[in-house]
């Protein structure tokens, strides 16, 4: 019956929900090595047999996590005007704003960070899955732009990264030093309009 294949489909992603946020607090207190999946299991209500359908192995769970606090809420460049850059890079920094303010994802970085030396393997995963195709949006939308005569832009990459550099260090860097560094919305808004003004005086049609 379709409503009870929709019942097990809810059932099965509140199972999946509460598996990634007791792996994600097991890991930012515990540290990914001294973490077993077994306690990930318990943490989250479920049987192991639950977990192992669904992640048959810990890094495997790591990668759900970041992929989960990589993916924007809204966005979607597809549907982003090249011929309209304000629009689009506003649009751009503040889905960017928002992922890097989730406390998810400072935990990512804060847990990639303090487990470096032991296990340097997820630095690279979580640039890989998670910062990188994020960046490649953004600089695809500034290549785009270009292509459309709107931005002047002779590296976007180098556009990219000087964008959403301006937007992290206003609203992601402080809080790895800065327990108490919680922006309101209007600040946080702020920050990504001025980098997107500066972004413009520097590669705008003149």
């Amino acid at each position: 019956m379709p409503g009870a294949s929709s019942f097990h489909q809810r059932v099965a992603a509140d199972k999946r929900a509460a598996i990634l946020a007791a792996a994600a607090a097991l890991f930012g207190t515990r540290g990914f090595a001294r973490t077993s999946l077994a306690q990930i299991a318990t943490a989250a209500q479920v049987s192991r047999a639950t977990l192992f359908k669904q992640f048959a192995t810990k890094d495997a769970l790591f990668d759900a996590i970041v992929e989960q606090a990589w993916t924007p809420q809204a966005l979607s460049t597809a549907q982003l005007d090249p011929t309209d850059p304000e629009a689009g890079l506003r649009a751009l920094g503040t889905a960017y704003a928002e992922v890097i303010g989730r406390p998810a994802t400072v935990g990512l970085f804060r847990l990639v960070i303090a487990e470096a030396p032991s296990s340097p393997e997820l630095g690279r995963r979580q640039f890989d899955l998670g910062k990188l195709p994020f960046f490649e949006e953004v600089r695809g939308y500034f290549a785009a732009a270009a292509d459309a005569g709107s931005l002047d832009v002779p590296d976007a990459t180098v556009a990219a990264t000087q964008l959403l550099g301006m937007i992290s260090t206003f609203v992601l860097w402080p809080r790895m030093f800065l327990l108490d560094w919680d922006p309101e919305p209007a600040a946080v808004a702020q920050a990504v309009e001025e980098a997107v003004l500066t972004t413009l005086a520097r590669y705008g049609e003149q």
